[in-house]
């Protein structure tokens, strides 16, 4: 069965005659705004989150900024500190690792399995604006003193029904996503041989279709409470207490659980060979989504061990074991199955795998904290040691869709990005998200408080860990900027990339750069997990 939507001919290109330059530019943007090519839009999203990235990072650097010195305000407005932070977060999860994951997928994964195009090509088109514009409400929102603490009540239900529109725009291109994979395969491809890309994509959209309607049915909760009668959850001071869960750990998993397939795909092709314990990869990426259970759930499963008896204490060591152990077990199993993959033969470093596998590190540097975190004697619940793990998770995030840019951008764009470049800023990238996580971590040993920049002390250079947390942010923006840069100008004027430049397995690198409007002239047949792979010479004892 597929589900393709019927593709609408592309405008037709502006007379000479006519508007000219100003008539093409608009036909352009219509051409974008409309499309149903999923290769256009997921260079939406991933444009996008990029964007906002830069922009989530400086309001962390100035979050940061604010907490070094403890005993006044410098730059920031009291008031506006618990709206600076929601913003900072939902941006950051909502705004950045959602949909940078969810753009590339949208990207790719149809070019992966053989398919002519995705699935309801205009949902997919429709989620991305209703999420872009439930990202622009969100922000409007806290910006006229709305959104967790606000002081505008009209703000703050705006702000409750800009985060409903989000959700919902990622929910409808994470049906589109699915039914794509599930549907659309080319002859010959079950589940079993998708390519890793594809199938994180599976489970990992899974995960979101579990999670996000609970983030709307929550929303509009706390939005009929505090719209009539703010008796229930706490008005505008209560949001954060019912929704945080969908901005923290481990939520956040589930958010950056299609990259994990973004770190197995190129570091596989980077090995040179067929992975032979690829079954493993697959199971690791389906463990990592067991997330979406904690998040379903709207708990966090932690551990107290206070005046508990033998029994009670292995009651709370299941579900925290299930709940806390499981995603980073699952994660671990990808690395490992990656550098495996690379130990294989004569493996080639390729520039895209260090943004990427640098990437999934700090994602198990942030699911090992948060392990530790709900880990009731070490005392850290209410501290900033949190907020280290979700800016590992969330950077870790942003870095692995930087590699996956980079690795599947001449696919995009026919051109690629500087190898040098690459390697550049996927090392600043990670040195900022350490920077911008680590010293939180000693800081929430120290018990500093979460969510304050003002009003504490402790023990130990406490300006030290949030000016070096500020530059960590700092860092991350320069990234960012610096490879919206380089991208834009590599994918318009750079070296041109053929059509295999990698030398890859999979199907998409089996057509021209950048891929045609409609994908494949006809649908291939596939007969191993490495289509392409078995095409070329002595493709069989790879």
């Amino acid at each position: 069965m597929t589900t393709f939507d019927t593709h609408v001919a592309a405008p037709a290109a502006a007379s000479s005659s006519g508007a000219g330059a100003l008539g093409a530019f608009v036909v352009g943007i219509g051409s974008w705004a409309t499309t149903t090519d999923h290769k256009k839009i997921g260079r939406l999203f991933i444009g996008t989150a990029l964007v906002l990235a830069a922009a989530a990072a400086v309001v962390g650097a100035f979050l940061g900024f604010e907490r070094i010195s403890a005993s006044g305000y410098s730059i920031l407005d009291l008031d506006s500190i618990e709206q600076l932070n929601a913003l900072y977060r939902v941006v950051l999860a909502f705004g950045v690792a959602l949909p940078l994951m969810l753009g590339v997928a949208i990207a790719i994964v149809p070019l992966q399995i053989g398919s002519k195009a995705i699935s309801f090509g205009r949902v997919a088109l429709f989620g991305f604006w209703m999420w872009f514009a439930g990202l622009g409400v969100i922000v409007y929102s806290i910006a006229a003193n709305g959104g967790p603490g606000g002081g505008n009540a009209k703000m703050v239900d705006l702000f409750l029904i800009g985060v409903v529109v989000t959700a919902a725009g990622g929910l409808a291109a994470t049906v589109s996503l699915v039914t794509t994979v599930l549907t659309s395969r080319a002859p010959g491809m079950d589940l079993s041989r998708v390519p890793m890309l594809s199938w994180a994509s599976l489970t990992g959209g899974v995960a979101l279709l579990l999670t996000l309607p609970v983030v709307i049915g929550t929303t509009i909760y706390l939005y009929v409470d505090h719209h009539y009668g703010r008796l229930a959850f706490g008005a505008n001071k209560g949001i954060n207490d019912w929704l945080g869960w969908s901005l923290t750990q481990p939520q956040t998993y589930v958010f950056g659980a299609i990259g994990v397939g973004v770190v197995a795909e190129i570091a596989t092709v980077a090995g040179g060979r067929r992975h032979p314990l690829r079954a493993v990869l697959l199971v690791g990426a389906g463990v990592l989504t067991v997330a979406a259970l904690g998040g379903a759930t709207q708990v966090q499963h932690s551990i107290t061990w206070t005046d508990s008896s033998g029994s009670d204490k292995v009651k709370e060591l299941i579900p925290f074991l299930i709940f806390n152990g499981l995603p980073l077990l699952g994660a671990l199993i990808v690395l490992a199955g990656s550098a495996f993959a690379l130990a294989q033969g004569k493996p080639r470093i390729l520039a895209p795998l260090v943004p990427a596998f640098l990437g999934l590190g700090m994602m198990l540097a942030g699911m090992a904290g948060h392990l530790v975190g709900q880990f009731g004697p070490a005392g850290l619940a209410g501290t900033v040691f949190e907020e280290g793990e979700f800016n590992y998770v969330v950077y870790g995030t942003l870095l692995i869709g930087i590699g996956a840019v980079a690795y599947w951008g001449p696919k995009l764009w026919g051109r690629s990005l500087p190898q040098s470049a690459v390697f550049g800023l996927g090392t600043l990238g990670f040195l900022g998200t350490v920077l911008a996580s680590l010293p939180l971590y000693v800081a929430g040993f120290a018990d500093q408080p979460a969510g304050v920049v003002d009003g504490f002390t402790y023990g130990g250079p406490q300006e030290l860990w949030n000016a070096l947390a500020a530059i960590g942010h700092a860092l991350i923006a320069l990234t960012v900027i610096l490879f919206i840069l380089t991208a834009l100008r590599a994918f318009r004027s750079g070296e041109a990339a053929g059509d295999d430049p990698w030398d890859a397995q999979t199907l998409e690198w089996s057509v021209s750069s950048p891929a045609p409007a409609d994908n494949f002239a006809s649908v291939p047949v596939v007969a191993s997990a490495e289509p392409l792979l078995d095409l070329k010479p002595a493709g069989s004892e790879k």
